[in-house]
């Protein structure tokens, strides 16, 4: 199972004077091990880390689901497998993590965090 974190084809994710990093910039991990995906940036007032999934051969970013402040709201095709964690509720540096506790061969896809303002 490969799991890639970034991608160059998604520029509009990061024009925002926003720099929001990402750990690993390539993870291979067997089937059933878990893996975590860390995230983070500096922008007090962004407070909602959304996390997508790009499959390979696929063009369309998926949305995996998103913390809002410490609220997560996961979409429904991804509960079973995924989680995210993290509190943004803070005023310094947030931090979160996309969590697969049981990586899969169909969870080979390159993965991507965003940060927005929470509505």
């Amino acid at each position: 199972c490969t799991v890639r974190r970034l991608c160059n084809n998604l520029p509009f994710l990061f024009n925002l004077g926003l720099e929001v990093r990402q750990s690993h910039s390539d993870l291979i991990k067997k089937p059933g091990d878990k893996v975590q995906i860390f995230c983070s940036y500096d922008k007090t007032d962004y407070r909602m880390m959304l996390w997508y999934q790009c499959s390979p051969g696929d063009t369309a970013l998926k949305l995996i689901g998103y913390l809002n402040y410490k609220d997560v709201k996961m979409e429904e095709l991804y509960d079973e497998d995924f989680n995210i964690s993290g509190d943004l509720s803070v005023n310094t540096v947030k931090n979160g993590s996309l969590i697969l506790e049981h990586a899969k061969q169909e969870h080979s896809a390159v993965y991507y965090c965003a940060a927005s303002k929470a509505r």
